[in-house]
């Protein structure tokens, strides 16, 4: 057998160190994409219930007692005895949990979409319909009420040697505008005297910023409490509603912390602009050394009594990159230079994180490095 075995070792050499100069301005972005307004948000609803008219694909009522039982309850309440029937088999019924998300400010009347997952053994929900569904809130009151046909997007498709093949998951599927809304979610924000605004990235100099745009506009009108806060109180003779629509166009430029987050398995890096180092120099090369065997077999003199022997031979190979020369970035170099001066060396993904990480671990990097 021939069998051959390559080791490749990757090396960077780092020393001195990199220096920066002053990050540039982030771009502005409106107030209404960098942060969320109190109160304003979706509610989870949740629900239990039961789709019918699948093809021998639902819960096997032998194994799924809360299949059988809620299609008892269903039957009964509709005036059907089913307590006594011992002989129940069908396989064209299946438990279900009902989800969805109700927007902010939604009026009764309106529709939502629902998400259907199956809780039993079904095989499948395509093509089955969801019964009349309460969707409960987290204060266990019905907000909606979901119904309609299951749309899966799945194709499946079975044998009878017992073989099978399906694309997507056919036990999870979507009603779109499922659910009526039958109650509202009780938030007045016209009659609030005191908004808060939520920092989607908390940050000291972030909420500085929008609390001086705002009140450049409206003298007083906006506090920084934290890096995550910002309080608004309306001018005098204006409601909530109207101060709130006036101010969520004006633009601020947001801040951020220096950061490289690293996804090690798919070998993706993401820097942020205001990463910078001290000066330093990188060195990137490969080396591959090759081992390949070759067994060769000895065969004894004829009459000498010896053993036939098989003989290990190997051979060694000694490959090194070569053209690879010291990179130095200088004082006052941008983040894309830092990268440009990477990619020059012809370094892989992979490559880089291990360069990211040496310098780091040398303190030339003044960034948190985030590990995904």
């Amino acid at each position: 057998m021939r069998s051959l075995r390559l080791i490749r070792l990757t090396g960077a050499l780092l020393a001195l160190t990199i220096g920066l100069g002053g990050a540039q301005a982030m771009a502005a972005s409106r107030i209404k994409d960098i942060v969320q307004f109190e109160g304003v948000r979706e509610n989870k609803l949740v629900g239990y219930g039961l789709v019918v008219g699948l093809a021998g694909t639902g819960d096997s009522l032998r194994n799924n007692p809360m299949t059988k039982q809620s299609l008892e309850a269903m039957m009964e309440r509709l005036g059907v005895n089913m307590r006594d029937a011992t002989n129940i088999d069908t396989k064209n019924v299946a438990a279900v949990m009902v989800t969805a998300s109700l927007p902010a400010f939604a009026a009764a009347g309106s529709t939502i979409d629902v998400n259907v997952a199956a809780m039993g053994d079904a095989k499948s929900l395509q093509g089955g319909t969801l019964l009349v569904t309460p969707l409960l809130g987290a204060d266990g009151e019905a907000y909606a009420v979901g119904q309609g046909t299951v749309e899966t997007g799945s194709i499946s498709a079975g044998g009878a040697s017992g073989s099978s093949v399906s694309k997507g998951v056919p036990t999870a599927g979507r009603i779109a505008g499922g659910a009526s809304i039958e109650r509202e979610v009780g938030f007045e924000l016209a009659n609030m005297n005191v908004l808060r605004l939520t920092l989607r990235n908390p940050d000291f100099t972030t909420s500085r910023r929008v609390a001086d745009v705002i009140n450049a506009r409206y003298p007083g009108s906006a506090q920084a409490e934290n890096p995550t806060i910002v309080a608004l109180k309306p001018p005098a003779g204006s409601d909530m509603v109207s101060f709130v629509t006036s101010l969520e166009n004006l633009e601020v430029e947001p801040d951020a912390p220096a950061k490289v987050v690293i996804d090690e398995v798919a070998g993706v890096i993401v820097m942020g602009e205001n990463v910078r180092l001290s000066t330093v120099a990188i060195a990137q090369g490969n080396l591959t050394i090759s081992v390949e065997e070759k067994p060769a077999v000895s065969q004894p003199l004829p009459f000498s009594q010896g053993t036939t022997q098989v003989v290990p031979q190997s051979k060694v190979k000694v490959d090194e990159e070569k053209g690879k020369k010291l990179l130095v970035v200088k004082e006052g170099a941008s983040l894309a230079s830092l990268v440009a001066g990477l990619n020059a060396l012809g370094v892989t993904p992979r490559d880089m994180i291990s360069i990211l990480q040496a310098i780091k671990t040398a303190g030339a990097l003044q960034a948190d490095i985030e590990v995904m």
